[in-house]
């Protein structure tokens, strides 16, 4: 696998990502610091790789990085694919440039690289990977059972983790009185119910808010949620691009079930 895994992580420090070695047939890092020693030097990478014959490569996550979305495949514990298959339904992954299998049976779904946060949603058994993470990449192996690539697509922009935990694991819905104000579709009483809410929680309270309004009003206006997001101190950036997934949520059409990457070659 050497000439293989050394042309490979050449070629992805060619994009600008960050490339480290791991452990033969592990996820181990074999470097002292593990992602942080991650680099895009040709010299150093041709030391790593063509010295160890059987070095795993890893690819730094995050900015200049890609970002994914590791839908796992846990046996009988259960897999990600239903979140998997929400998620497409909501136009999530829309953005999504590569899938490549991994070596149980689960899905790497790639991004753009941003600077947000890792994230497990052990439930729904996806986890994300970014700024700070690593992922194992093809042609590393696990078990003997190799990363493959299954297809490239055109998607070339971020993925919303905000708006993905806010569509898989949504806030705690408010109690008694309150509920009933926060649930009816009224935008008012929605954006005082989102304008109490604390760091942590905002970014989920909003998306499952404007849910909420574009539920009782496809064509509602959501610039009082806006506002009162504003108010809790979340980024207009953050606001836009939860404000735009919602509204995605909505206009999905159904697709049929994906259990198995195989349904995505």
């Amino acid at each position: 696998m050497t000439d293989d895994t050394l042309r490979q992580a050449l070629t992805y420090a060619s994009r600008g990502w960050l490339v480290f070695p791991c452990q033969p047939d592990q996820k181990i890092p074999a470097t002292r610091h593990g992602y942080r020693d991650a680099t895009t030097d040709q010299e150093r990478i041709t030391a790593w790789f063509g010295r160890a014959p059987a070095w795993n490569l890893a690819i730094a996550t995050g900015i200049p990085g890609p970002d994914v979305l590791d839908v796992d495949q846990h046996g009988k514990a259960g897999n990600g694919f239903a979140a998997f298959k929400r998620l497409r339904q909501a136009g999530l992954l829309d953005n999504a440039s590569a899938y490549v299998r991994t070596p149980s049976g689960g899905l790497h779904v790639y991004f753009a690289g941003s600077r947000q946060h890792n994230g497990h949603l052990a439930d729904q058994h996806v986890d994300f990977r970014s700024a700070g993470g690593y992922i194992l990449a093809p042609p590393s192996k696990v078990d003997g059972r190799p990363y493959q690539l299954i297809k490239t697509l055109d998607g070339q922009g971020t993925l919303d983790w905000a708006a993905v935990t806010g569509l898989l694991q949504p806030p705690r819905q408010p109690h008694g009185s309150k509920s009933r104000q926060a649930t009816d579709g009224d935008v008012g009483r929605l954006a005082r119910w989102v304008a109490r809410q604390t760091e942590g929680n905002r970014n989920d309270a909003l998306f499952w808010a404007a849910n909420r309004a574009l539920e009782a009003d496809p064509a509602a206006d959501l610039s009082l949620l806006a506002d009162a997001a504003r108010q809790t101190g979340l980024a207009e950036p953050a606001i836009t691009r939860t404000l735009d997934s919602a509204r995605k949520t909505r206009q999905a059409r159904p697709l049929s079930p994906d259990r198995d990457p195989e349904a995505l070659t």
